[in-house]
C-alpha cells in the first residue's frame, strides 16, 4: 500500500469535495489537517461528514479516519464500485453539492451507478439538479459517456430548509474517454427554461415566465419556458419557486442560470417578477462571459479532459472561477498535469468578455476495475 511518503496533505476546510474526488481518482491517500480549527464550532460540518459518507458508499475498501474533534481527516481510497445505492443528503447543503462530485466519479466504476439521492434539490448555494441535467449531462456525452442508462430523473422537488427532494441519477461505466477539441461555441440559437413552483400558487411559475421573456425576446424569438407545478407529496417539505435557463447554440454549447427564492423565514420574501428578471439577466451575464462549458461546469471538463487518452483535448472557456483555478492546482498535485493556458481578447473572437483556450494532453487513464463481459 502506498506509504506516507505519497500521501498529500493539506490544511483547512476549503475545496474538501475537489480533494477527496481527486484522491479517489489517483489513488492517492490524504490527510486535512486543521479544519475550522479555530472557529467556536470546530471540525467537519453534517453536509461535509454527510458527503464522506456517499464517498464510502460508492467506493470498496476505503479507509477514513477522523479525529474526536473532527479537525483532521486522513483518506486513503479504494476502488470505485457504484451499484445500486441510496444516500440521504444534509438539508444545509443542496443535492448539487454531492451530485457534481459524483458526476466526476460515476464513469469509472466498476459496475454503472444508480442512486437515489435524497434532500434539498433547489437553492440559492449550489447548482440545482435542473441545472446539472440541462449542461453536465451534454457535456459528458462529448467526452463519450452517453447510452439510455445516462440520466438525471427529479422524481420529487425540495426547497429548504427542510428538503423533502429526490432524484434518481444513472450512469453507464466506460473504460476510456475520448479526447475533444471543443473551440467555437456558435451562435446562440435557442433558449429553454423550466420555472417551478412548490407548495405557493401556480400562478407564481407564470408570473417568473412573463418577466423573464419580457427581457430574453429582445434577443432571440425560440424561447420556451415549462412550468412545473409539483403537487402533494412530491413537492417536498417546504414552499418556494425558482427558475433555471438554458441557452443553446449551433455547436451544441449549453450556458445556463438559474434563481431560486429566500428559504421559508429567511430574508424578504421575492416577487416571482423580480426572480424572473433576474434570472434572465443571469443568462445574459453567462452568455457574455461564454466559451463552451458554462462557470459552473468548467472544473468536470477540465477533470475530463486530464483523464482522457493521451492526446491533445482543447476546450474555450470564459474567465476562470476561483475554484477551477484551485482545481488546476489540485489536478497538477494530483496528476501532475499542467495546462497550456492561452488568453483570447474580446477583439480576436468578436464576442463577450475574454476567452481562455486550454490545452492539454490526458494522463491515459484506464478505468482498471471495470468488468470486462
Amino acid at each position: 500500500m502506498a506509504g506516507e511518503a505519497h500521501c498529500l496533505s493539506y490544511t483547512g476546510c476549503n475545496f474538501l469535495r475537489q480533494r477527496l474526488v481527486l484522491a479517489t481518482l489517483s489513488g492517492r491517500p490524504l490527510k486535512i489537517r486543521k479544519i475550522r480549527a479555530k472557529e467556536e464550532d470546530p471540525g467537519l460540518r453534517d453536509f461535509e461528514a454527510s458527503f464522506i459518507r456517499l464517498i464510502d458508499k460508492v467506493t470498496n475498501g476505503s479507509r477514513i479516519e477522523i479525529n474526536q474533534t473532527g479537525t483532521t481527516l486522513y483518506y486513503q481510497p479504494g476502488l470505485l464500485y457504484g451499484g445500486s445505492l441510496e444516500h440521504d443528503c444534509s438539508p444545509s447543503r443542496g443535492i448539487g453539492y454531492y451530485l457534481e462530485s459524483l458526476l466526476c466519479l460515476a464513469p469509472f466504476m466498476k459496475h454503472p451507478l444508480k442512486i437515489v439521492l435524497r434532500g434539498v434539490t433547489n437553492d440559492q448555494v449550489d447548482p440545482s439538479v435542473d441545472v446539472l441535467k440541462a449542461t453536465a449531462l451534454p457535456l459528458l456525452k462529448k467526452f463519450g459517456i452517453d447510452g439510455e442508462s445516462l440520466e438525471i430523473k427529479i422524481n420529487r422537488r425540495g426547497m429548504p430548509p427542510k428538503g423533502g427532494g429526490e432524484i434518481l441519477f444513472t450512469c453507464p461505466v466506460r473504460k476510456v474517454l475520448q479526447p475533444v477539441q471543443f473551440t467555437d461555441p456558435g451562435k446562440i440559437k435557442r433558449i429553454r427554461g423550466t420555472a417551478y413552483s412548490v407548495r405557493v400558487s401556480p400562478q407564481m411559475a407564470n408570473r417568473m415566465v412573463e418577466s423573464a421573456r419580457g427581457i430574453l425576446n429582445k434577443f432571440l424569438p425560440d424561447i420556451y419556458i415549462y412550468t412545473d407545478h409539483m403537487k402533494g407529496v412530491s413537492s417536498g417539505k417546504s414552499p418556494g419557486f425558482g427558475m433555471c435557463l438554458t441557452a443553446e447554440t449551433i455547436n451544441g454549447t449549453i450556458l445556463s442560470a438559474e434563481l431560486a427564492s429566500n428559504p421559508q423565514g429567511q430574508g424578504a420574501a421575492v416577487l416571482p417578477e423580480e426572480l424572473g428578471q433576474n434570472c434572465a439577466k443571469l443568462l445574459l451575464e453567462e452568455i457574455y462571459r461564454g466559451g463552451c462549458v458554462d462557470s459552473t461546469n468548467q472544473s468536470l471538463a477540465l477533470l475530463l479532459m486530464t483523464l482522457g487518452q493521451r492526446d491533445v483535448s482543447k476546450v474555450l472557456l470564459g474567465p476562470l472561477s476561483p475554484y477551477t483555478i484551485e482545481f488546476l492546482r489540485h489536478l497538477r498535485s494530483f496528476f501532475q498535469i499542467m495546462f497550456k493556458i492561452e488568453t483570447k481578447t474580446a477583439e480576436e473572437e468578436h464576442t463577450g468578455g475574454e476567452k481562455v483556450l486550454m490545452t492539454c494532453v490526458g494522463i491515459g487513464f484506464c478505468n482498471l476495475s471495470k468488468t470486462i463481459r
